[in-house]
């Protein structure tokens, strides 16, 4: 049977893919940030995954604000590098798994999550950014993803507890799919941060660090964060970690966290 054997969270701005395409790496500004991802570049190498589930937001790039789909699914064969604006980054398009994908969304609707099928989509920084983080600079990506996309942009945004949950939702899919498979589950999005408005700029390290503290052996007291809680305390970017939670979710009660 198919089994989640690990789960990654990471950030994925925008600016990191832009350094990461124009081979800044190495500067001085950004090497701090790409010498972080080194340890998990070489683990991935021995783990060898099958399949990649990504949890992300889209950021208006193929979901555009007149249907905002709570949770949705990617049913294709690949998925094309979105153009956000200033052309589609250049890297491989990313290859699917749709019957993997069909088997996860059935579970998911016997177990009362109304998901959305996305049939063709683009997808952007939030789902490209990760995999070249951790894969790094490849001529075609080494496993298949399934790319799940969360809604962070338009109120109502779903709760961190009920993320979780879809998580845990996941997780009994994958295991009933009879094809022995390795598969991962990222969580994406940045931890505090805001973009607009008076607190455009703001970070919080102490709500940072607390729950970079507790989502590997009290992800409970996480679940408990109100979406009020994430604007104020976090910015209006910062519900972005409700994709870790998903992630986390998936891995069951207790994790090595490495």
């Amino acid at each position: 049977m198919a089994t989640i054997t690990a789960g990654i969270a990471t950030s994925h701005i925008p600016a990191m893919g832009a350094a990461f395409d124009l081979g800044k790496t190495r500067e001085d500004y950004w090497k701090p940030v790409f010498d972080g991802y080194e340890w998990v570049k070489k683990w991935i190498t021995d783990e060898k995954p099958d399949v990649v589930i990504l949890c992300y937001n889209d950021h208006t790039s193929s979901m555009m604000l007149d249907i905002v789909p709570t949770f949705a699914i990617g049913f294709a064969e690949e998925f094309k590098p979105a153009d956000e604006g200033w052309g589609a980054r250049q890297v491989p398009i990313v290859p699917g798994f749709p019957e993997l994908a069909g088997h996860i969304t059935e579970q998911l609707i016997i177990d009362e999550f109304d998901i959305t099928i996305m049939n063709d989509i683009d997808v952007d920084h939030g789902l490209t950014v990760p995999l070249s983080l951790v894969f790094g600079k490849v001529d075609a990506w080494p496993v298949r993803v399934i790319p799940i996309a969360f809604n962070t942009t338009q109120f109502s945004t779903p709760s961190g507890n009920r993320c979780f949950s879809l998580g845990e939702a996941i997780a009994d899919a994958v295991e009933s799919f009879p094809q022995d498979l390795n598969v991962q589950i990222w969580g994406t999005g940045g931890m505090s941060h805001q973009l607009l408005g008076h607190r455009a700029g703001l970070i919080n390290p102490e709500f940072d660090n607390a729950f970079l503290d507790r989502i590997a052996d009290y992800p409970s007291e996480l679940r408990k964060i109100t979406r009020l809680e994430y604007i104020q305390k976090a910015g209006t970017e910062g519900i972005e970690l409700i994709m870790w939670l998903a992630m986390r979710g998936a891995l069951g009660e207790k994790v090595e966290e490495l």
